[in-house]
């Protein structure tokens, strides 16, 4: 894979056939904008366009390396002073000069996208169950889980309800990791001094 990454970095160049800084700042823009769905038709002809290539055989490398660079940008603990050590010293002066300058302008507010996109779990407003309904003898028992459930970032959004079933081995198991997760959630004095109580009743 880091053999990989460094042979990209012989794209780079294709930049220098860009007239403009702004231009090069589209085409980093369009790719952060781009970096769930990808590009579409309209904006790899712009690309094209700006970098004077015939086809998206000759594009595809530098896109991608691009992408590396971003994804490194924003997700690795990089500083705007050490922006310029994500660069083999292969990659030439005035390119590292452009992309660094264009990253350091645009770190801030991808972070801040990144930390909009995290999804926040929606909270548990009630719970209720039932046993399934049985159609044959031969049919094992069965409860059926209704959930309750609130967004968290929209609370005027109503509730969702969320229903399962669940037969008994099943059950067993996700009681079994529910006593884990209250466990970790109890603050340690609580559980030793719960703990002491079950040792002194079974003594």
């Amino acid at each position: 894979m880091a053999e990989q990454i460094h042979s990209l970095w012989g794209h780079l160049p294709l930049l220098v056939r860009a007239n403009s800084k702004e231009s090069v700042e589209y085409i980093l823009q369009a790719l952060w904008r781009t970096r769930h769905t990808g590009l579409d038709a309209a904006d790899r002809q712009i690309f094209r366009e700006i970098l004077q290539l015939p086809n998206d055989s000759d594009i595809d490398p530098l896109l991608v390396c691009l992408r590396v660079l971003i994804r490194r940008c924003v997700y690795d603990n990089v500083s705007k002073d050490e922006m310029h050590k994500l660069f083999p010293a292969e990659v030439l002066p005035e390119l590292q000069r452009l992309l660094t300058l264009l990253l350091q302008k645009f770190q801030k507010e991808w972070r801040e996208d990144i930390s909009k996109d995290q999804v926040d779990p929606p909270s548990l407003k009630t719970m209720t169950w039932s046993m399934a309904n049985q159609e044959t003898e031969l049919t094992s028992p069965a409860a059926v889980i209704n959930l309750k459930l609130q967004s968290n970032t929209q609370p005027n959004s109503g509730e969702r309800d969320v229903k399962f079933q669940l037969a008994k081995d099943t059950l067993e198991t996700m009681l079994s990791s529910m006593y884990s997760i209250r466990d970790q959630l109890t603050d340690p004095s609580e559980t030793s001094e719960r703990d002491a109580v079950q040792n002194t009743n079974a003594a």
